[in-house]
């Protein structure tokens, strides 16, 4: 069964389906040591891993396992990253939610407007019950972000990732449908 990806329009950004057209600006935001420097594998140096992430998207749409969105400024249409939601169960009524920005774009609240539109269109479209997502403990950032979304910090996975030698831990957060509330994200000023 497929899932189409969505084409999302919020206040700031245009959440939309992944093109080859996106290779270029997938391999600059994919190969910054210090924008995946809390990731689970280490920056790509090889072009062709865009070219292979842009295939994997349309795989998980054909295979109906998730959506993951590329993420457009809608002022001047300027890549700002992805977000996606991954290993969707229908009998479960379960995803998990992940999302890359590229750094020029990290604290205008980009990355809670675009997850806010996908989890809209998830808890609408997919009937979810839960969405978990992890994040590194050094990412302060990323955790904040799920927390303004409502998702709750679950626990601790201890040493679960080794990225160039580096150990880390990663906390795991949920997002239940009856805690979920679908408010507008506010702009920030600028």
């Amino acid at each position: 069964m497929s899932l189409a990806t969505p084409t999302l329009p919020t206040a700031r950004l245009r959440l939309r389906p992944f093109t080859e057209a996106d290779g270029d600006d997938l391999f600059a935001l994919h190969s910054s040591a210090h924008v995946l420097r809390y990731w689970d594998s280490p920056p790509w140096t090889d072009r062709a891993r865009a070219d292979r992430f842009v295939a994997m998207c349309r795989k998980i749409e054909e295979d109906g396992t998730g959506a993951r969105v590329a993420i457009d400024r809608a002022s001047d249409g300027a890549f700002v990253g992805w977000c996606g939601l991954f290993d969707w169960y229908p009998d479960f009524r379960s995803a998990t939610l992940g999302y890359c920005l590229g750094e020029a774009t990290w604290g205008h609240g980009y990355a809670t407007e675009a997850a806010h539109a996908l989890l809209r269109w998830a808890f609408d479209t997919l009937d979810l019950n839960r969405v978990q997502s992890e994040t590194d403990t050094r990412n302060a950032a990323s955790a904040r972000v799920l927390q303004k979304l409502g998702f709750v910090r679950e626990g601790t996975l201890r040493e679960d990732c080794v990225v160039n030698g580096d150990v880390s831990d990663s906390w795991v957060f949920g997002l239940l449908r009856r805690e979920w509330q679908p408010l507008e994200v506010a702009t920030p000023a600028h």
